[in-house]
């Protein structure tokens, strides 16, 4: 029988491990824990070949790390030559991160432990966001799921919150008024988070955090440079090149939403005399207006509902438009940024978000690609919690990784 894995120490707090702070005995702990995140649990002998570190300094290393708790021993294997091996992995207890998205449709509030597993969750719908309901939900539902961790929540780093950098733009498509819009534009959300709680708060575009999470548990792994899409009520997205997330010069590159759709005619560029843009043609939100003018339930946009009858017909019109308007966005990307692979997810149902993968493999095959090498399209394998799962990351990685980028990929 194999041995039993011994419990692991559980300290009461958690030895900080800040970005603020510097040195190579930090920066090589966290080398160990990104590669013990990525590849799994292993014994020494493989995490000094991995980090290039000395056996003699991973042994420091890992004693250092199980004494905090945040790795421990699992059963030897045995039935190999020499002496039996004990493989070491993260503790899920090891530490936790709260994950809270914003979006125009709704919040979703995430708690995952230091395995990225999300531990619980809570949700909250609406029409658009009323600031007096929702800001106080935000601290109430984040204050509700530290504390339901009992003797653990002090081992809780910090929250990633997600939103769109404009929450209030496009103000005319979504009906508001220029005062609701003014109202969240004029806002400093992290801010108003941050006197809500007393977790560190790391804010970062909602799609952004949503290519986080792609990037780290999900096609991150098998790609290393990609476009990456996400249609949600508003459609966006993010731009990883040699597996580090790349932000741009104001931190919103791969704004996919803002992308125009055909050529500017001597237009005025002010309002509805401008090109329209991605946004109107591959969002959620354009489905939901289909939906909504055939008489059916608009929310069906986000559920395997989209696909049935009596929203099938709606739909299918949809998926047309939304196809072809991505694959112009595509094609544009490529010829800009000569990628081989671009990466589609998004909050509706996985069976809508199949149907508009292969919808769009068929509007790239009528793109002309002279000049160009067509990138392969690949399907997320997140869905609909990545911005809320991305954001939850931030914290973790703020605490643990070695890349102060973002989420240094093993080779």
């Amino acid at each position: 029988m194999p041995d039993a894995a011994p419990a692991a120490r559980m300290p009461d707090l958690l030895r900080p491990r800040g970005s603020n702070q510097v040195g190579m005995r930090q920066f090589n702990e966290r080398t160990v824990l990104q590669a013990l995140r990525v590849h799994g649990s292993l014994p020494k002998a493989e995490l000094a070949r991995l980090t290039g570190l000395s056996a003699q300094t991973i042994g420091l290393i890992t004693a250092r790390l199980e004494e905090d708790g945040l790795i421990v021993k699992q059963s030897r294997v045995r039935g190999r030559i020499g002496q039996p091996s004990v493989p070491l992995a993260l503790n899920p207890d090891g530490a936790f991160a709260i994950g809270v998205k914003v979006g125009r449709r709704g919040a979703e509030w995430l708690l995952i432990d230091f395995t990225a597993r999300v531990r619980e969750r809570h949700a909250m719908a609406y029409d658009f966001p009323d600031a007096e309901a929702l800001l106080p939900a935000i601290a109430q539902h984040t204050h509700r799921l530290r504390d339901g961790l009992g003797p653990l929540a002090a081992r809780t780093v910090g929250v990633g919150l997600a939103a769109p950098f404009l929450l209030g733009g496009w103000h005319r498509t979504l009906g508001l008024s220029k005062a609701q819009s003014d109202l969240w534009n004029g806002m400093d959300l992290g801010a108003e988070v941050r006197q809500r709680t007393d977790l560190p708060v790391i804010f970062a575009r909602d799609t952004v955090a949503a290519c986080v999470a792609e990037l780290v548990s999900g096609r991150g792994h098998d790609l290393k440079s990609f476009l990456y899409v996400f249609v949600d009520t508003f459609v966006g997205g993010g731009l990883v090149l040699n597996s580090h997330l790349h932000g741009g010069a104001h931190g919103n590159a791969g704004a996919l939403a803002s992308l125009p759709m055909q050529r500017v005619r001597g237009a005025k560029r002010d309002g509805d005399t401008a090109p329209p843009q991605l946004i109107a043609e591959a969002s959620l939100w354009e489905l939901e207006q289909r939906l909504q003018r055939e008489g059916v339930d608009p929310d069906a946009a986000y559920d395997e509902r989209a696909l049935q009858p009596p929203f099938a017909d709606a739909t299918a019109a949809w998926l047309a438009s939304a196809a072809e308007a991505l694959a112009h966005a595509i094609a544009s990307g490529t010829a800009m940024l000569d990628l081989a692979d671009v990466v589609m997810d998004g909050s509706m149902s996985r069976p809508l978000q199949q149907a508009l993968l292969e919808a769009t493999r068929a509007a790239l095959d009528g793109c002309n690609w002279e000049g160009l090498w067509r990138p392969q399209l690949h399907g997320g394998r997140v869905g609909a919690q990545a911005c809320a799962l991305g954001g939850a990351m931030l914290p973790l990685h703020a605490n643990f990784a070695p890349d102060h980028d973002v989420f240094l990929k093993a080779g």
